[in-house]
């Protein structure tokens, strides 16, 4: 899909397509985004073409970089329409999150695009006036212009749950970080936390000793490091 692609024609077809059940459509992305690189690092946003994630459509989206930190849509399904209660076309992606979450998806999107890397987000919409809770997760593929600069991403959210009122706005949970040609996920910058040893006696000792659960406790907002 060359860049003429993104016009009126081409996002009527994106939003026309029901969504998919469950978390598959980022998997289907993130499956058609590998395929295309064919050993290099990133397939170009040249390559994509939306036949080839027919089912995730809904649920897809095509960032450009505008300024650092700053990525807005040029495509978007309608799912994402959805969740804002308006056209998401032209609306950076920051704007899907609460306004204390905003500047950490900024600084993600500048891992994405410099390092450059993929990220995968888990994040959730507390329930309150304006609907019950969501829980969601969204992947972020970087893609390379026709210059050969990497100032796009290819990605794909999904929210578990009855949307309720628009617009419904996240808080991160978990973010995964991977570097291109790595074979592990590293935390994305300033979200790291010190990591602890497995002790098995220890952990022993904490299942014996009921007032010991609380101490092992791990923090509600955790990173997740995979060799996946």
């Amino acid at each position: 899909m060359d860049n003429s692609s993104e016009n009126q024609h081409n996002i009527l077809t994106m939003t026309d397509q029901k969504p998919h059940s469950g978390y598959a459509p980022l998997s289907l992305v993130e499956a058609y985004w590998d395929a295309l690189r064919v050993g290099r690092e990133m397939p170009k946003r040249a390559e994509i073409d939306p036949r080839g994630i027919e089912s995730a459509l809904a649920h897809a989206f095509i960032l450009e970089r505008v300024a650092p930190g700053v990525a807005r849509m040029r495509i978007a399904g309608s799912h994402l329409h959805d969740l804002l209660g308006m056209e998401a076309r032209g609306m950076p992606v920051t704007t899907f999150f609460t306004p204390d979450t905003r500047t950490r998806i900024a600084r993600l999107l500048e891992e994405v695009f410099q390092t450059p890397a993929t990220a995968q987000v888990s994040m959730h919409a507390p329930d309150g006036p304006d609907g019950p809770a969501l829980a969601a997760r969204m992947i972020l593929l970087p893609l390379k212009s026709d210059l050969g600069d990497v100032s796009r991403i290819l990605g794909c959210l999904v929210s578990i749950g009855e949307i309720g009122h628009a617009p419904r706005h996240f808080d991160l949970d978990k973010i995964k970080l991977k570097p291109l040609g790595s074979a592990a996920s590293t935390p994305a910058q300033g979200f790291a936390e010190s990591g602890q040893a497995f002790d098995p006696a220890q952990r022993q000792s904490t299942l014996k000793s009921p007032e010991k659960i609380g101490q092992a406790r791990h923090p509600h907002l955790r990173l997740i490091v995979s060799n996946d």
